[in-house]
């Protein structure tokens, strides 16, 4: 029994001598750091090429995105000018309501006017009754507003064929506004209608 256990004890030895053996470093391969640097070196690359990766998608969905909105520009262009292009025509014949509101400002007695009544130095009371037209409103606050005008506390009416706008006009650059000369700025831009 006693050659097992010297035996057994012998095995042992020669064991935790192996490990010995390969746990010293003048043991281990002249190769290891160099490749480990190798490893890193392709880690490091990998990396790098997973960031161009992921920025290379960005720029194509962003390209994708930008050329979906483009599309939708050029339609939206194309159907605001054939948009366009369709009242132009309607402009060019007036219709049967614009022909009878001018016959029914005739037939009431109403005529075209404008007063223009000072409130403050900078602020004057307007009250304008003119044709009503397609789009005579939206065209009467458009010259207003170009040449420097600012409404304020606006009422629009329309009856008999006529529309009536009563309204505070403001100077937008703080300039004293003229009864007489605004009255001719307004009378200009009914005639222009």
């Amino acid at each position: 029994m006693e050659f097992l256990g010297s035996a057994s004890d012998a095995l042992c030895i020669a064991q935790a001598r192996r490990r010995q053996v390969y746990d010293d470093s003048m043991y281990k391969s002249k190769n290891l750091h160099a490749e480990r640097r190798r490893r890193q070196k392709l880690g490091d690359r990998l990396l790098a090429l997973r960031s161009l990766m992921n920025k290379a998608t960005i720029v194509e969905d962003a390209i994708t995105y930008i050329q979906m909105l483009q599309r939708n520009v050029k339609v939206l262009s194309d159907q605001l000018l054939e948009m366009d292009s369709l009242s132009v025509q309607e402009d060019e014949e007036p219709t049967r309501d614009e022909i009878n509101a001018s016959e029914q400002m005739k037939k009431y007695g109403i005529k075209e006017d404008v007063k223009v009544t000072g409130i403050d130095g900078n602020k004057l009371w307007i009250r304008v009754v003119f044709e009503k037209k397609r789009g005579g409103i939206t065209k009467f606050l458009e010259a207003s507003t170009s040449l420097g005008f600012e409404l304020t506390d606006t009422n629009v009416t329309t009856s008999k064929g006529a529309i009536l706008v009563s309204s505070c006009f403001k100077g937008i650059y703080g300039n004293a506004l003229g009864v007489e000369q605004t009255k001719k700025l307004l009378q200009e831009i009914i005639r222009n209608m």
